[in-house]
């Protein structure tokens, strides 16, 4: 699968350095004065592009080579069908990034309908939480499942676009989502599983070697919806696939996203604000702006690049706290139930502790 991870990084990295050099002129339309905005200069938000060219990439090479020679069981038809299912999102996602205005309601609109496909064409459902009272409801009306699946898939592309403010926060996450979700489906022998992730670890690879630390180029809305829609199908897939996979592992692999999207429509409907309204309380906006330390540079530009690149080491760590233990838990439920409570816990007291300045000192740098 190496060679799958190589071809993905290198057409990633190739198409997001032509981006680089050829869409400075387009970035120039990105307004200033938005309050997500926390870098200087004209920066292209097309890095989406780079990436799903590098997944369908290595997807199509994984398929249409003759005698399977990466043992995926995986055609060339269902690749291509796989990718036309994707595009949907994708497309909406990078028509946002070059307009900038197409409204929240028809974007989710677009990702919705590609987890619809992915779900109808591939009969994927969520059958079992491991909860009786709640799988008993599934087993009888599995049209509960489906809606679940499609609500999950299509909403978890949102969730990423959330967590996406700072150089190689949202794609060192999307990076690491990919490698623990593959390691899981390799050991339960979905090689299908593993590959489909590792491409898209790839593809992100080679967007992140001009996304981090220099910051040329963003992943945009197209490149969240890539990472956020490949990611909850393939996580989908994982556990109907194979009774050994505890339905709470994606569930606290992916707790993070899911806590700062409930947490800012909690937020924002408390404010009397439609939950679609940008803002700058985010809780990766409170640690650029209260727990980074400023950088202090003659060169105003560089000062906030070099703060801007400080904030992301900060979630790695804070992600790691459901990685780590999703990975190493996957088969045991209880202990992902639990995992995935204190996570949430433990990310509504950190969001408290730095809105009232009450964060240590040891932890700022």
């Amino acid at each position: 699968m190496i060679t799958l991870i190589v071809l993905s990084f290198f057409l990633s990295a190739m198409t997001v350095l032509l981006l680089v050099r050829r869409t400075h002129r387009h970035a120039r339309g990105y307004a200033d004065d938005l309050p997500q905005r926390f870098h200087r200069g004209d920066v292209p938000r097309l890095g989406g592009v780079g990436i799903f060219i590098g997944l369908a990439a290595g997807w199509l090479f994984a398929g249409c080579l003759r005698g399977d020679p990466f043992n995926l069981a995986w055609s060339g038809q269902d690749c291509a069908l796989t990718l036309a299912c994707l595009l949907p999102a994708v497309v909406c996602g990078i028509a946002e990034d070059v307009t900038q205005r197409v409204r929240i309601g028809l974007r989710l609109v677009f990702t919705l309908s590609s987890a619809g496909l992915f779900c109808y064409l591939f009969g994927l459902s969520i059958i079992r939480t491991d909860i009786g009272l709640v799988d008993g409801f599934l087993s009888a009306w599995p049209v509960l499942g489906l809606l679940f699946a499609v609500f999950a898939i299509g909403g978890l592309p949102h969730a990423f676009n959330l967590i996406d403010g700072y150089n190689g926060l949202a794609g060192t996450v999307a990076l690491l989502t990919c490698l623990a979700i593959s390691h899981v489906a390799l050991q339960v022998g979905d090689r299908q599983l593993a590959a489909m992730v590792l491409c898209l670890a790839g593809a992100t690879a080679g967007f992140l070697a001009f996304n981090y630390p220099r910051g040329k180029i963003f992943a945009g809305d197209g490149g969240a919806y890539v990472w956020g829609m490949v990611i909850a199908v393939a996580a989908v897939a994982l556990v109907q696939r194979h009774a050994q996979v505890s339905p709470w592992y994606p569930i606290l692999l992916l707790v993070y996203p899911v806590c700062e999207t409930l947490f800012s429509i909690y937020r924002k409907v408390a404010r009397g604000q439609s939950p679609g309204t940008a803002d700058a309380l985010h809780f990766h906006q409170l640690v650029f702006r209260r727990i980074v330390r400023p950088v202090l540079l003659d060169d105003d530009d560089l000062q906030l690049l070099r703060r801007n690149n400080k904030t992301a080491p900060y979630l790695w760590m804070f992600s790691a706290l459901s990685l780590v233990p999703a990975v190493l838990l996957w088969r045991h439920t209880w202990a992902l139930v639990v995992c995935s409570a204190l996570f949430a816990l433990i990310y509504v007291g950190a969001y408290l502790m730095i809105v009232r300045f009450k964060v240590p000192g040891w932890l700022r740098f």
